[in-house]
C-alpha cells in the first residue's frame, strides 16, 4: 500500500475504512475500462442476489424485508446500467471472475454461535463491501480521463454510500448499539488486513 494514498476526513468519516485504495490502481483500471465495466456490472448483480438472500434469511424481521426490497430493485438497475454501457462501447459482457476480495471478507462471518451475531455479521459484511466499492467509485469518478465515465461513476459512488449507512442502521434496529459498534471496529480491522495484501489489480472493482 503506497504510503501517499491517504483519505480525506470526510471520506474517512464516511465509511470508516482504515486504508484506502493504492492510486495505481486508477491508472490500471483506466487501460482495462472493459474488464472494470465487466467485474463491476457482477458486482451489481452480487449486491442484487445477496439482498434476496437476507430477506430469505429474515424474512419475519419486518424492516429488513421493507428496507431490502427496493435495493434488490435499485442494484438489478444498476446492472443494467453498467450492462448497457458496456455494449455502447461495442463490448461483450465478459465471464464472471472469482472475487478473492469478497470470498476473503465474507470468511468472517461467524460460522458458529447465536443466530443474532451471523445477522450482524452479514449486514456488515455487506455494510464494508458498499462502503470499499463507495470509494473505488470515488476514485473512478476523480482519476479517470474520460469525463463521462467520471460522471458515470460519481452516481454509483453516492448511491453505495447510503447503502453502506442503510446496513449499519438495520443492524443497530435489531442489536444493541454497542455490540455493532464494535463489532463492527473487528470488521473493519479485518478488511484493512485484506486490502494490505492484495495484489493491485486493474481489472476488479474490488
Amino acid at each position: 500500500m503506497s504510503s501517499t494514498a491517504t483519505y480525506s476526513e470526510h471520506t474517512r468519516s464516511i465509511l470508516n475504512l482504515q486504508l484506502p485504495t493504492d492510486p495505481r490502481w486508477v491508472d490500471l483500471a483506466s487501460i482495462s475500462i472493459g474488464d472494470i465495466l465487466t467485474d463491476h456490472a457482477f458486482c451489481e448483480q452480487k449486491a442484487a442476489t445477496t439482498c434476496i438472500s437476507i430477506i430469505q434469511w429474515y424474512s419475519e424481521k419486518e424492516e429488513i424485508v421493507k428496507a431490502l426490497a427496493p435495493i434488490v430493485t435499485e442494484e438489478w438497475g444498476h446492472f443494467r446500467l453498467v450492462l448497457n454501457e458496456i455494449h455502447k462501447r461495442g463490448l461483450t459482457l465478459g465471464r464472471r471472475r472469482k472475487d478473492i476480495y469478497v470470498n476473503e471478507l465474507f470468511e468472517f462471518i461467524q460460522k458458529g454461535g447465536g443466530e443474532e451475531g451471523r445477522m450482524l455479521d452479514r449486514l456488515l459484511s455487506m455494510a464494508l463491501v458498499e462502503a470499499r466499492s463507495c470509494e473505488r467509485f470515488k476514485r473512478l469518478s476523480e482519476g479517470l480521463n474520460d469525463e463521462y465515465l467520471r460522471n458515470f461513476y460519481r452516481r454509483f459512488m453516492e448511491s453505495e454510500a447510503g447503502h453502506y449507512t442503510l446496513f449499519l442502521e438495520l443492524a443497530e434496529l435489531y442489536i444493541p448499539k454497542e455490540k455493532v459498534r464494535k463489532r463492527l471496529e473487528e470488521w473493519l480491522e479485518h478488511e484493512a488486513n485484506i486490502m494490505k495484501n492484495m495484489e493491485v489489480r486493474g481489472d476488479r472493482i474490488h
